[in-house]
C-alpha cells in the first residue's frame, strides 16, 4: 500500500481518498481540484482560493519561476508558500508543458527537482515527454522510454518529504499507456498524472481520453492516486472520476473568464449570449448579465473567474456526494447528455465496465435505470458473471410474471430487465431492487436476454422455459434455441 494515499469510499471507478502531503503538513481529500496559478498573474489570489473557495491544494509552474530572475530569487528567499500566500499544499509542474509547446527547455529533471525542493514545493514533477495524440508508434515508444528513464532519475533524487509525481505517457496507444502505468507504479514515486490528454479534450475526443485513462489504470495499482493533467472543465469531471481519476488541475476558470466565457456543468456560454444567469453563486446573485458586461475589464474578469470557480468546486462536491450515496454513474449519465462527444465518452467508459466492476461496491442504495446505457453498467456485468455461481434445478421457469401455482417446474425465477434471471430470494438484494421505467427499452431487454443465455450456457443439463412479456423477435434471437418460449401477452 502507498503510505501517502488511502481510499475511503468507492463507486464505479470513482473513489474518495485521502492524499497525505507530509511537507505541507496536510491531508487533501480527493477528488480534488488544483487551481492553476500563474505566478505572473493574479486573477484570483491563492489566499482567496483557500479562504473563499476551500481549495486545499493548487498547482503552479516551477519552470516559469525558475526562468524569471525576480520570481526565482523571491521563491528561494521566501519559499513558495509565502511567495504565493497559500496555506495548503502546492504542487509544481516542471516545464513539460513548455517542452510540448516550444520543443525544448533549458533544465534537466535533476535540476528542476532540486529547484522544486529548494523553493518548498510539496509535490514535484520531473521533466517527462508529453507525447501528443496520433503520432507514430515509434515516436510514442521512444518518448515513453525517455520519460521512464527520467522517472528512474527522479526516483534516486534526494527529495526529502516532498512527494514526486510519475507521469504516465504513451500517446493514444493503449498498450503503451498500460506499460507506462505499470512502470510508474513499480517506482517508489507518489502521484501518477496521465499526461498529454489536453489535445484530446480540446478536440472533444472524450472517447479516446477514456481509452487512454482506462489503459493507464490497468497498469497502475488500485492505491495509486491518479492526476488527469489539464482536465479543467467541470462538464467532464464526473466522467473522469468514474474512470478513476483523483486530481484535476484547472486554468479554465481564469482562461475562460479572460475571454468573457461563463462556465456551467453543461458547457460554456459567452457572456454576451446570456440574458439570465443560471446559477445561485455569490457572483450570479449579485449581478445580472448586463451588469457583468458593464464592469471594467479587470473587474469583470475577476467576477467571471470567481463564478467559474464556484461552479467547478460545486461539481467536485456533487461528485463526492454521489460517490457516498452510490449514484455516481447516474450523475455521469446526466452530464453525458450535455454534449454528443460526452455521450461518446460515457459509452466508451461502459466498454470498460468489466474493469470498473472489479472496484465497484457490491451493494449500494439503489440502481436507477435512466437511459439505455444503464443496461451496460458494471452492476449488470457483475450479475451476469455471478449467474454461474447459482444452483439451478433440473427444470426452471424464467418469467417476467408471477410464479406458477402448478408443479410443472422444479423452480421459477424472476426475469428483470436489464439483469435477466435471478432466484426470487434475491429480489430484495442490490441491484435487483432497481428502479426501471415501465416502458422497457430495447437495450434492457437485450441485456436480460444475454443474462438468460449466460445462465443456459453454464447449466447445459437444465431444461429452461422463458415466459416473457412480448419481447421483440430480434431480442429473442439472443436466447438459445434450447429454451422454450412463452409469450405472456399472447392471451
Amino acid at each position: 500500500m502507498r503510505e501517502s494515499f488511502e481510499i475511503r469510499d468507492t463507486d464505479a471507478g470513482g473513489r474518495i481518498g485521502e492524499l497525505t502531503v507530509p511537507r505541507a503538513g496536510t491531508t487533501v481529500e480527493t477528488p480534488a481540484l488544483l487551481p492553476v496559478i500563474n505566478p505572473n498573474l493574479d486573477t484570483i489570489s491563492p489566499r482567496r482560493l483557500a479562504d473563499e473557495f476551500g481549495a486545499e491544494i493548487l498547482i503552479t509552474n516551477s519552470y516559469i519561476i525558475h526562468g524569471d530572475d525576480t520570481l526565482r530569487e523571491r521563491a528561494l528567499e521566501e519559499g513558495l508558500h509565502d511567495l504565493l500566500d497559500f496555506p495548503g499544499a502546492i504542487m509544481t509542474d516542471s516545464g513539460s508543458f513548455q517542452l510540448s509547446e516550444y520543443g525544448e527547455i533549458d533544465v534537466t529533471t535533476t535540476e528542476i527537482l532540486a529547484f522544486q525542493r529548494e523553493i518548498g514545493s510539496d509535490i514535484a514533477t520531473p521533466v517527462d515527454i508529453p507525447t501528443p495524440p496520433d503520432v507514430s508508434r515509434e515516436r510514442a515508444a521512444a518518448d515513453l522510454e525517455t520519460t521512464q528513464e527520467r522517472l528512474e532519475v527522479a526516483e534516486t533524487a534526494d527529495t526529502g518529504e516532498m512527494l514526486v509525481s510519475a507521469p504516465v505517457q504513451g500517446s493514444t496507444y493503449p498498450d503503451l499507456r498500460e506499460r507506462a502505468g505499470r512502470h510508474a507504479d513499480g517506482t517508489d514515486l507518489d502521484v501518477f498524472p496521465v499526461g498529454a490528454v489536453v489535445p484530446l479534450m480540446n478536440d472533444y475526443r472524450y472517447d479516446d481520453m477514456v481509452d487512454v485513462v482506462a489503459a493507464a489504470k490497468r497498469g497502475l495499482g488500485a492505491d495509486a492516486p491518479v492526476h488527469l493533467f489539464g482536465a479543467g472543465h467541470p462538464m467532464m469531471f464526473a466522467l473522469a472520476v468514474a474512470m478513476g481519476c483523483d486530481l484535476f488541475d484547472s486554468a479554465a476558470y481564469a482562461l475562460y473568464a479572460r475571454d468573457d466565457r461563463y462556465l456551467t456543468v453543461r458547457g460554456t456560454r459567452a457572456l454576451d449570449d446570456l440574458e439570465y444567469l443560471p446559477c445561485s453563486c455569490a457572483v450570479c446573485t449579485a449581478h445580472s448579465p448586463a451588469e457583468l458586461r458593464a464592469l471594467p475589464d479587470a473587474e469583470r474578469e475577476s467576477e467571471l473567474a470567481a463564478h467559474n470557480l464556484h461552479v467547478t468546486f460545486a461539481e467536485i462536491r456533487r461528485i463526492k456526494q454521489a460517490i457516498r450515496t452510490g449514484d455516481l454513474l447516474e450523475l455521469v449519465e446526466q452530464r453525458a447528455r450535455a454534449h454528443p462527444t460526452m455521450l461518446d465518452g460515457y459509452r466508451t467508459l461502459l466498454d470498460h465496465a468489466a474493469q470498473l466492476e472489479r472496484r465497484d461496491p457490491v451493494s449500494k442504495g439503489s440502481f436507477f435505470y435512466t437511459s439505455h446505457e444503464s443496461a451496460r453498467r458494471p452492476e449488470v456485468v457483475r450479475h451476469h458473471q455471478r449467474l454461474e455461481r447459482l444452483s439451478v434445478p433440473d427444470t426452471l421457469l424464467l418469467t417476467e410474471g408471477n410464479a406458477p401455482r402448478s408443479d410443472e417446474f422444479d423452480d421459477a425465477w424472476r426475469v428483470e430487465p436489464p439483469f435477466g434471471p435471478f432466484p426470487r430470494a434475491l429480489s430484495k438484494s442490490y441491484p435487483l431492487t432497481a428502479e426501471v421505467p415501465a416502458r422497457t427499452d430495447r437495450a434492457a431487454l437485450e441485456a436480460a436476454a444475454d443474462g438468460v443465455a449466460t445462465l443456459v450456457a453454464t447449466n447445459p443439463e437444465t431444461t429452461f422455459t422463458l415466459a416473457h412479456e412480448g419481447w421483440p423477435a430480434a431480442v429473442l434471437e439472443r436466447v438459445p434455441d434450447a429454451v422454450a418460449l412463452v409469450d405472456l401477452t399472447a392471451n
